[in-house]
Parts: structure tokens; C-alpha cells; sequence
């Protein structure tokens, strides 16, 4: 698979032109009483709303990630990456979970060099973790340091795998991911083709040590996000007709989700047959997070109601599967377009969620991805393709 190929996957707008990016853009950093107090009126069953307060960026995570890319003491390590979920590892260390990946050297212009595919010295690969202790980071991946492989790594060259949400229970690191495939030539010539889940040991996080296959026949892809409550795991996915996006639900009793899955099919009811799966609501981005806020449930989503949409909301629940309302604006991202901070039409952002792991009481940490349309933008400037940080206060 090229670079192109899996850059242009990350869109949450597939097969749009790239001139079409030349948005205006609102500031990044807010109060918004007035939406705040139209969320704090949004309250079910005596449940009050946690009332936005504001939001910045999170200059302890953006400076971390960018001083550990630009250090080229090693160069099996990484540089960039998008996908960005974490999950909590033994002993307070946190793994972040990434998709594509750029491993290698940052050159002093602040570029690298194309990737190996390409006949440059960069390795790429569709996924890896990068792992937290403290304030130091550490990357993990399979293969050797002189050839680094993917984590979860593809049966052939005409497949790969992306990376979905992730969580530590039962002893292992669980971690979704989507399986794609090629089907011909075309730079478009590509699909999902099915859902997994692959289990790595906390202490050795280069190979899984089994990958099981999870419901897929309905076309949703159950990656988007997991919420552990109430002996449940709440295991969220999209069903991604391009332009729209539905938000599906399923649960899996007990701290395995390789057990029975339920779906939920609306009006209160589960089922155990995954056609039976509702879709709750559209407006969702790919990637999205569903996390309790004190008594609520508060949905994080790139709003993708509009193209190219910069906007970061959030929506307020009482019970997991919804209804979610309140819908409120809790940042704008600063990159997009040609009147973002690179000033380049071809720069967009998407997939904000939550890290609920890195988060403090009053305050939740989101992160989004930066990516271009023009692959060799990647190359010349290695701080577009990272993840941003974000908090966002409640009262």
C-alpha cells in the first residue's frame, strides 16, 4: 500500500478534492456561555449536564510528543502517527495506540526523508504504540530495529490494519482494529473488509498473542470507541455511508470482548443478532469517544455534520446508547485550510476523542489528527501529521 493511500483513508471526507479546504476558521481557544448554559439546560432524569467552561491547548502532552518525534537518538522510533486512542497499562504507564505511523530521522529543516516504499529511508507502518511512563515515551513495534514491522501485522501486501479503541482488562491489552483490503489498481481501489480484536500481553506490546474476529457482517466498523461500566463493556462503531455516519452500540458482558456480543436495536432493547443494530445518531466522525462526565455521558466528536467542518462538539446523555443532546462547540481547530495556521488548502483535521487516562476531575484531555491531501506535505514538514491535545474544562 502507498503512503498516499492510507494518508487519504484518514479523512473523515473521503473522495473530495483538496482545493475545496479553504475554510474559515474561529478561535481556538473559547468560553461560550451561551452555549454552555444551553447544555447545562439539557438534563434527563435529574441528571444535570456538566456546563462547558473552555478549553486550550495541552501544551505538557503537544510539547512531550513534539520533543520525543524530533529526537533522532534513535531512528526505529516514531515521528508521527494518527488514530491516537490510549488505554491505561500496569504500574500507571499509559499506551497510546496509533494507525500509520512514521518511524525514522527528522532532518534539521524539520522534513523527512520519503518513505522506504518510495524508495526514501522512512519506515512506515499501519500501526504501533507509543508508550508512557511518566514523562518519557517509548515506541513499540514488531519486526527489529533494522526492520521494523506493524504491531498487528497483515496476512499479505494487499492487506493491512488500522487501529481502533483500546482497553486494558482480563490481563491484557485489547485492542479493535478494522481490516482493510485492495481490489485493483486505482488509488481508490480499496475497502473495509472486517473487524478484529487482538489481545498483547501489557509487558510486550510488539505481537499480539491471539486475534479473534468480532461481529462484521452488518458493514459497521466496531472500533470507534470502548467504555467499560457496570460490568459491561460499551464497544461503539461507525457505519460510514462517506458524507454521513451513523453511531452504533454493542456491549459485551464481563471483561472479555471476545465473549457474546449485544447490539442495541432501539427503544431500550438489545439483541443478539447484529442486523438488529440501531443507528442512534449521525454526525459522528469515524472516531469519537463516549465517557462519563460526573452522572452524565458526554459524546466528543469532529462534528462532520458540514465538509470539512472544524469543529470539535460535544452532545450530553443519560444512558450510554443516548439520545444525545446539547449539542455544544467545545473547540475550533487552528489547522485547516488555507487560512489555517500552515496556510495550506490542503490541511485538514479530524477524529477528536477523549482520554479519559490522562484526564483530571472538572477537565477531559482530546485529541485530534492533523493529515494533508498532498503526501509529499508530510515530507516536508513532520509537525503536520501529529496528533494535538486538547482540555476542556467543565464545571
Amino acid at each position: 500500500m502507498t503512503r498516499l493511500l492510507a494518508v487519504r483513508r484518514r479523512s473523515p471526507w473521503r473522495g473530495l478534492a483538496a482545493g475545496v479546504l479553504t475554510l474559515a476558521l474561529s478561535t481556538t481557544t473559547f468560553t461560550a456561555p451561551a452555549r454552555a448554559a444551553a447544555a447545562a439546560a439539557q438534563a434527563c432524569a435529574g441528571t444535570p449536564t456538566p456546563s462547558f467552561q473552555g478549553s486550550a491547548p495541552d501544551a505538557g502532552l503537544n510539547t512531550l510528543f513534539t520533543r520525543y518525534g524530533n529526537d533522532n537518538r534513535r531512528t526505529d522510533d516514531w515521528t508521527g502517527a494518527d488514530g491516537t486512542f490510549s488505554t491505561t497499562l500496569p504500574g500507571g504507564k499509559v499506551a497510546f495506540v496509533f494507525s500509520d505511523t512514521f518511524l525514522g530521522k527528522v532532518d534539521a529543516d524539520g522534513g523527512r526523508s520519503p518513505v522506504v516504499e518510495e524508495g526514501g529511508t522512512t519506515p512506515f507502518l499501519n500501526n504501533s504504540f507509543v508508550v508512557k511512563a511518566g514523562d518519557r515515551l517509548s515506541t513499540v513495534h514488531g519486526g527489529t530495529r533494522e526492520q521494523p514491522k506493524a504491531v498487528m501485522p497483515p496476512r499479505d501486501g494487499e492487506h493491512w490494519y488500522w487501529a481502533g479503541d483500546a482497553i486494558t482488562a482480563g490481563g491484557k491489552v485489547q485492542v479493535t482494529y478494522q481490516e482493510y483490503e485492495r481490489f485493483g489498481p486505482g488509488i481508490w481501489d480499496w475497502r473495509w473488509l472486517r473487524n478484529v480484536v487482538a489481545k498483547f500481553r501489557p509487558d510486550r506490546l510488539s505481537e499480539p498473542v491471539s486475534v479473534t474476529a468480532i461481529p462484521s457482517s452488518k458493514g459497521i466498523s466496531w472500533a470507534s470507541w470502548l467504555e467499560r461500566r457496570d460490568g459491561m463493556i460499551y464497544v461503539y462503531g461507525v457505519e460510514d455511508l462517506g458524507d454521513t455516519k451513523y453511531m452504533h452500540l454493542a456491549r459485551v458482558r464481563g471483561a472479555d470482548l471476545t465473549g457474546p456480543w449485544e447490539f442495541y436495536a432501539g427503544d431500550g432493547t438489545w439483541s443478539r443478532n447484529e442486523a438488529d443494530s440501531a443507528r442512534i445518531m449521525d454526525g459522528v466522525a469515524n472516531e469519537y469517544s463516549v465517557t462519563r462526565m460526573g452522572r452524565a455521558y458526554m459524546l466528543i466528536t469532529q462534528d462532520t455534520t458540514e465538509k470539512f467542518n472544524t469543529n470539535i462538539v460535544a452532545y450530553f446523555s443519560c444512558s450510554p446508547q443516548g439520545p444525545f443532546t446539547g449539542k455544544t462547540t467545545v473547540y475550533s481547530t487552528p489547522e485547516t485550510g488555507a487560512n489555517g495556521s500552515y496556510g495550506n488548502p490542503n490541511v485538514f483535521t479530524y477524529n477528536a476523542h477523549a482520554h479519559p487516562e490522562l484526564s483530571r476531575p472538572g477537565s477531559l484531555v482530546v485529541s485530534y489528527n492533523v493529515n494533508s491531501f498532498v503526501n509529499t506535505d508530510h515530507y516536508k514538514d513532520v509537525t503536520i501529521y501529529r496528533p494535538r491535545f486538547v482540555d476542556l474544562k467543565f464545571g
